[in-house]
């Protein structure tokens, strides 16, 4: 779209210069010093073409060419006007010079050369001023260029604005569609505990029904165990694979209470360094004898996960004696 607006305005640009030249040199009453009309129209043509055309990789017209452009709407009404006789001045053929450099200063707009853009109008119209009167000058065509270089700067704030607005509506559409993706990915991982939980709690709750409560121990340390589970996965999912699930349930065996907190330790951690941290949290479980475990990951700069063991059983809050303190760093 944006190279189809562009290729369009460049035709067109082309095409009033084509048009402006033809004028001058479509002469009806022959030049005093026709060397300097032809050298005015050969000047427009080179310094208007690599305005238009030149360095096509970018919006934005180089700074030499804005320059060389500001220079030739100086000289060019000159040339013109020395190569005529003063009563030949307003023909036709001689003011094309108005339309041609107010096109120029229009191309100057259109690629962002503002400031460039404004002094070539202003150096067409003291030129056309004082070569041809100012109340002359607006009769033959100098109000038109005036109002082409401010419907133009007109256009090209409004054309960025709406860039702009469309880029930062792409931006916005790509971040719903991130976090739509997000949640699926959330739900479905939702969906994933909630299956491994039943898969748990299933036969246990099965088994305690059919019992109507009545259980033997080894019945009641396997509804433990899976209460147990069922609450990693709900508070500390991102902590736990294979190796930690089973070091957990082997210190919940020989009867240590072991707490796990996810408080998003893991967010900005790439999956590599997950795994490692798992093994390392999962080794560490698997030494530990001490009677309370607490797996906490938070979020912290420098630490992933802590891991905390007490030598008591007793609340949080009590104040049992620190035996175990091991900190994985992110």
């Amino acid at each position: 779209m944006n190279r189809t607006v562009r290729s369009v305005a460049t035709s067109l640009a082309v095409g009033f210069a084509l048009y402006f030249v033809a004028r001058g040199i479509w002469w009806i009453e022959q030049p005093t010093a026709p060397l300097l009309m032809v050298l005015a129209i050969g000047i427009y043509l080179v310094v208007v073409n690599i305005a238009i055309l030149g360095d096509g990789s970018s919006v934005r017209m180089p700074l030499w060419s804005a320059v060389v452009s500001l220079l030739a709407s100086a000289v060019i009404p000159a040339l013109v006007t020395f190569s005529l006789e003063p009563f030949d001045r307003t023909a036709p053929f001689a003011t094309w010079y108005i339309g041609g450099l107010g096109l120029l200063a229009v191309v100057c707009i259109v690629r962002r050369r503002f400031l460039i853009g404004w002094l070539t109008l202003a150096v067409l119209i003291v030129a056309a001023s004082a070569y041809l009167g100012f109340g002359v000058a607006l009769n033959l065509g100098l109000v038109g260029s005036i109002m082409w270089v401010a419907v133009a700067r007109l256009l090209v704030m409004f054309w960025d604005r709406a860039v702009r607005d469309t880029e930062r509506l792409a931006e916005i559409q790509q971040a719903v569609s991130a976090w739509h993706a997000t949640q699926r990915v959330r739900q479905r991982e939702r969906r994933l505990r909630t299956q491994f939980a039943l898969a748990v709690a299933g036969p246990v709750l099965s088994r305690v029904v059919a019992a109507r409560g009545a259980l033997t121990d080894p019945e009641r340390l396997d509804a433990r165990l899976a209460e147990g589970r069922l609450r990693d996965e709900l508070r500390g999912a991102d902590l736990l694979n294979d190796a930690v699930r089973n070091a957990i349930e082997t210190a919940r065996r020989r009867g240590a209470v072991v707490t796990v907190f996810d408080e998003g330790g893991f967010d900005g951690i790439d999956e590599a360094r997950r795994r490692e941290i798992r093994d390392e949290l999962a080794a560490v479980l698997t030494r530990a004898q001490t009677a309370r475990l607490i797996i906490r990951s938070a979020r912290d700069p420098r630490v992933a996960v802590t891991v905390v063991g007490r030598a008591g059983s007793r609340s949080p809050g009590d104040d049992d004696a620190v035996d175990l303190w091991h900190e994985i760093p992110r």
